[in-house]
């Protein structure tokens, strides 16, 4: 073969393989850019924290007192002296009910009393004239014995007409009405002149002595089981006693000043309802609380080591609750776990599922599936709990 030829033929075997080679390498090169590295995902140490749980039940008022001012006699009413709304002292006049025939009584009563005693009088005399004429055997000493007869049947009729008129003033002093307690007067349904008996429907008015004020709530069965298990005590009055002080929210979402403590827990579930009935009471010393008011009461419940995590962390499928833990070799698992119906602000407490210990990702609950390895952010347990310490 002419050299010519040999050397063109090798030139083209040489090229040949310079492109075989340079097609390797870029395959190469295309297969590593395709492996991705596992994501970055921000993850935290479960640690135990102290909180407060904080749950809102809504609540109606009343005041500790709620009196019906009823008339104990008949009558017109003559005078009203308060409003409905005004404030009242225990004592303090709030009606006058005219009723003649009570006052006619007093007068007769008097002048009854004033006629026995005249009687009286006579009687004695009687008896003081008789006695010496007695004495001297002038006269039997059954004449003695009828006008002392007579003196002691005088006696008795005044007597008699003592009780009529201490009745009587009885009687007049009820149509003066007034209020057996301090407190706020309520509803006036009646005016000047109405006929007002002690069967009336309606009473004159109510007195709420609104000094200290009830808020009544209620717990279903589930929350009276986590509130007994998270208060310390053996007994129902132990455990009233160790619950901290409790927060009322008023009806246009402000709080109220004054703190209130709970006083009593039926010992019984409400078939019906399937809850258990609650009093807390709250002092009122300016009268912002009225009877059938409305609020939501707050109890805190303090915990100490309790298994907190964020919201954001958990997941819920099918009413289970789901977080996503962090083994050793950085792979992802679901673990499903139990938590309180009461929150502690935007952490729920575990109570099983999780211990001490466990790494669990902060949020990934929407991107990440299980099995899934990542690169894990470690995240300071200050940050991830900070607004437990707010």
């Amino acid at each position: 073969m002419p050299n010519k030829t040999r050397k063109k033929s090798f030139g083209l075997a040489i090229f040949s393989s310079a492109i075989i080679v340079l097609s390797s390498c870029g395959n190469g090169a295309n297969k590593n850019a395709g492996a991705q590295p596992p994501a970055n995902y921000q993850v935290f140490t479960v640690t135990p924290q102290a909180a407060t749980l904080h749950t809102s039940y809504p609540a109606v008022m009343q005041g500790e007192q709620t009196i019906d001012i009823r008339p104990k006699v008949d009558g017109y009413i003559e005078k009203i002296y308060i409003d409905e709304g005004s404030v009242v002292k225990k004592g303090q006049l709030l009606f006058k009910l005219s009723a003649p025939e009570y006052e006619q009584t007093v007068i007769n009563s008097i002048a009854a009393i004033n006629s026995a005693k005249a009687d009286i009088n006579s009687a004695e005399i009687a008896v003081n004239k008789t006695k010496p004429l007695v004495d001297k055997g002038i006269i039997s000493e059954y004449e003695l014995q009828t006008d002392q007869n007579t003196l002691n049947t005088k006696k008795a009729a005044l007597a008699q007409a003592q009780t009529t008129l201490a009745t009587a003033k009885v009687n007049l002093g009820y149509t003066y009405v007034t209020s057996p307690v301090d407190g706020v007067v309520g509803s006036i349904p009646y005016r000047l002149g109405s006929l007002i008996t002690a069967t009336t429907a309606n009473p004159l008015t109510t007195v709420a002595n609104i000094g200290k004020v009830y808020a009544y709530f209620s717990l279903n069965e589930k929350q009276l089981l986590d509130f007994s298990r998270s208060v310390k005590g053996s007994t129902l009055d132990e455990k009233l006693k160790n619950t901290p002080p409790v927060n009322l929210t008023l009806a246009d979402g402000s709080a109220y000043p004054e703190k209130g403590h709970l006083e009593t827990i039926s010992g019984v579930l409400n078939t019906t309802t399937g809850s258990a009935s609650f009093r807390a009471a709250f002092p009122n010393p300016v009268h912002l609380l009225r009877s059938g008011s409305s609020g939501n009461v707050d109890i805190p419940q303090a915990l100490t080591n309790a298994i907190l995590i964020p919201q954001r962390s958990a997941y819920e499928l099918q009413g289970k609750y789901f977080v996503y833990v962090l083994d050793a070799n950085n792979l992802v698992k679901n673990q499903e776990i139990q938590v309180m119906e009461l929150t502690a602000g935007q952490y729920y407490v575990v109570t099983s599922g999780l211990k001490d210990g466990d790494k669990i990702v902060y949020d990934g609950t929407i991107s990440l599936k299980d099995s899934t390895k990542i690169t894990p952010q470690p995240m300071s347990s200050d940050k991830v709990y900070q607004d437990l310490k707010n």
